[in-house]
């Protein structure tokens, strides 16, 4: 597997030699198994889980005040460009909107010229004077938000990409901010969102390699990087998201489905044991049975698993390198039974 890190199993061809019988066992009792002697060999290892080909930023495009949807100009599919017009508001209400608050400003303006000159001639106190320039200054702030108001009565595209979703349609009448529509932005292209148990996340890190097969592309691999990792599980699932950069290629659409081999350089991995499926029993919740073969006698084992990889089950506690486990004959073995150890059949 080139530098992949990982335990190798040596298989013992142990005909009778290195463990010694019971003596008191009759010879035709005792069955013969195939066992296998945990060795450790350094490498590198790494991750295999399915993914989800998406958007790496998918962001929601929305008017910045409330009315009615006069045009939508994209339909869900489309490719647009950044400054593109998309989307446009019945601008009636707000245009008279902003009629209204230009003729407010305009007579408090006039209101606070009068009274500025009433208060140099001493028939107007200070704070009637103060009061009305305030007013004056609110009005032509009403002026300029009604002006943007008009202005942003439109959805310009912020970067070039494709319309992923419209959840809207003319004539609707939409609060400020109500998404209209969804844009997969190009610029940043598409990653692979890739579910992680807590022990496959803690492996990897930003930067972490990664090769990516989509199914719909065939068994090309595609070159990836890790570019995020979720800072929490997801409460449904447990999982933690993973984003894997893919490189650019036209072919690729949002929710293809593909698989992702994340290489992982975690600490103590040269350690790490890797057993075959064949030889655990009764899996379930991070553990399983292992029958080591010692002094002759098979011993029934509870370890701890990890992840489950190419290479086989991993085993991150309960088992030692140099010990040997059996990996057939199960269905006659117990916990105690003295056995004769031989090659497994090819």
């Amino acid at each position: 597997m080139g530098m992949r890190k990982f335990v190798m199993l040596a298989v013992a061809v142990l005909e009778g030699c290195g463990t010694a019988p019971d003596q008191n066992a009759p010879a035709s009792s005792m069955p013969t198994i195939a066992t296998a002697i945990v060795a450790a060999r350094t490498g590198t290892s790494e991750i295999v889980a399915p993914g989800t080909a998406v958007w790496r930023s998918e962001t929601p495009l929305a008017f910045t005040t409330a009315g009615q949807i006069d045009r939508i100009l994209v339909n869900e599919g489309d490719r647009v460009q950044k400054g593109q017009l998309l989307a446009v508001l019945k601008t009636t209400p707000v245009a008279a909107d902003l009629a209204a608050a230009e003729a407010e400003a305009q007579r408090a303006r006039l209101e606070a010229g009068r009274i500025e000159t009433l208060y140099k001639q001493g028939w107007a106190t200070a704070g009637r004077a103060e009061a009305a320039q305030a007013s004056s200054r609110a009005a032509d702030a009403a002026v300029r938000s009604r002006r943007f108001s008009l202005q942003t009565a439109r959805i310009i595209a912020p970067g070039s990409g494709v319309i992923l979703a419209r959840t809207a349609e003319p004539d609707q009448v939409v609060a400020a901010a109500s998404p209209v529509l969804v844009l997969g932005e190009a610029d940043r292209g598409f990653v692979l969102r890739v579910p992680l148990n807590d022990r496959a996340a803690a492996r990897i890190a930003p930067g972490s390699a990664a090769r990516v097969t989509l199914d719909a592309l065939g068994n090309a691999p595609l070159a990836g990087r890790v570019v995020e990792i979720g800072g929490r599980a997801a409460r449904s699932t447990g999982t933690f998201d993973a984003k894997i950069a893919l490189p650019a290629d036209l072919r690729i659409r949002s929710g293809m489905i593909g698989t992702a081999h994340i290489a992982t350089s975690a600490p103590g991995a040269a350690s790490r044991i890797v057993l075959p499926a064949d030889a655990l029993l009764s899996p379930r919740a991070g553990e399983a049975l292992v029958y080591v073969v010692a002094s002759g006698k098979a011993r029934l084992r509870t370890v701890r698993i990890g992840d489950t990889t190419d290479d086989g089950v991993e085993i991150i506690g309960g088992l030692a390198a140099g010990e040997q486990v059996a990996l057939s004959g199960f269905e006659r073995l117990r916990d105690g039974l003295a056995v004769r150890t031989a090659a497994p059949a090819r």
